[in-house]
């Protein structure tokens, strides 16, 4: 009898590119916590800024907060483990500062093909530096993230932006793409 031919394993025709904070990790808290602990206001402190820029903002030295920063506090959405388990090839670029985000990632056992944080733009994040390393054209990526930032990010960029709607501070815009539990981003990269 015949032998059924085994097909290859596709790669995904959109490659996901995530957000860290709030996207993937549910660090709402652990992000607020350094604050409120160097005596910060809770309701001065706002989301999605590149943490020097908010350091400085709030009046806190960028070394105390990182030194009161916990990076095991930080733990992935319901289904994020699994979505990121299914995906071959994925990317990370967030505002985060890199000590902390290279310290979550390894301690989550994540391998993304390229993540990217604060130091690697000249400003606040952009998908640029991640798309030219990559070597992808923006309608090769979709951008998923918590903040009106991130969708202004995969805008400017002129990629695909998806909401991570499982975070419930995420607020959707008319033209949003809203993802309500990781697993609805399988669909987008197809």
């Amino acid at each position: 009898p015949r032998q059924p031919r085994l097909r290859a394993r596709q790669p995904p025709a959109v490659i996901p590119v995530f957000d860290l904070d709030g996207t993937l990790v549910d660090s709402d808290e652990a992000l607020v916590a350094p604050f409120v602990a160097l005596g910060v206001a809770r309701d001065d402190i706002t989301f999605g800024h590149v943490l020097a820029d908010e350091c400085r903002r709030l009046g806190i030295a960028l070394d105390e907060y990182l030194a009161a920063y916990d990076s095991a506090a930080a733990q992935p959405f319901p289904g994020v483990e699994d979505l990121l388990a299914g995906i071959d090839r994925w990317a990370v670029c967030s505002n985060k500062h890199p000590s902390s985000g290279v310290a979550e990632l390894a301690r989550l056992g994540w391998t993304p093909e390229l993540a990217l944080f604060s130091d690697a733009f000249d400003g606040p994040r952009q998908l640029g530096p991640v798309l030219a390393r990559l070597a992808l054209d923006p309608s090769d990526v979709v951008f998923i993230g918590d903040t009106a930032h991130d969708r202004s990010c995969a805008q400017v960029a002129g990629a695909t932006f998806a909401l991570a709607g499982w975070n419930p501070r995420a607020v959707a815009e008319p033209g949003d793409v809203v993802l309500h539990h990781p697993s609805d981003l399988a669909p987008l990269l197809a």
